[in-house]
């Protein structure tokens, strides 16, 4: 016994013609009796709500992972602002000068010191040359203004903080002495 192929009752081509109906019957109201036609547009109604409800899980799902990248960003810059308060205090520690019984400490701090630097290096941290260059005020804090015949209007002049970029991010300006004309 040969197995025939079974038609689809979904398929219009198979469909039984509507019987002749009385004129007014239901072309006033646009019903219409025949079951496969009604099954059909449930089915495109449930096909077009399941894709509408798929494509708002996806843009879900997309939203809370950018929120998530975004809140983990926040907070390694955070912690990395909080670091970099330290170096400065590594800076400042290593510009002041100590007699020679402090030149074991002295050597201790420098190698931490350098030791933090190659970490926040690593992790492509890099501090923002200032001194120099023409004021920006998008990698600048101007806390200063000073009168310079030597100098150009608008080049830093003296760097009281150093400022940090985490790759194109500006973690924290530099706070910087501009020369005025």
């Amino acid at each position: 016994m040969a197995d025939k192929p079974v038609p689809d009752p979904a398929d219009p081509s198979l469909a039984e013609p509507d019987p002749p109906t009385a004129a007014g019957d239901n072309a006033a109201d646009g019903a219409s009796d025949d079951p496969a036609a009604e099954v059909r547009r449930e089915r495109d109604d449930f096909k077009d709500r399941w894709l509408r409800k798929s494509a708002e899980f996806d843009n879900y799902r997309k939203r809370i992972e950018r929120e998530r990248r975004e809140q983990a960003d926040m907070a390694v810059g955070d912690l990395l602002e909080a670091i970099l308060v330290v170096v400065d205090d590594f800076d400042r520690a290593l510009t002041v000068e100590a007699g020679p019984e402090a030149e074991a400490y002295r050597t201790g701090v420098e190698l931490i010191h350098a030791k933090l630097l190659d970490v926040l290096k690593k992790r492509g941290i890099r501090a923002i040359d200032a001194l120099g260059a023409d004021f920006d005020p998008n990698v600048h804090q101007a806390v200063m203004h000073e009168s310079s015949p030597d100098h150009r209007d608008g080049e830093v002049i003296g760097e009281l903080r150093k400022g940090y970029m985490l790759g194109d991010r500006l973690l924290r300006p530099a706070m910087v002495k501009v020369a005025k004309a």
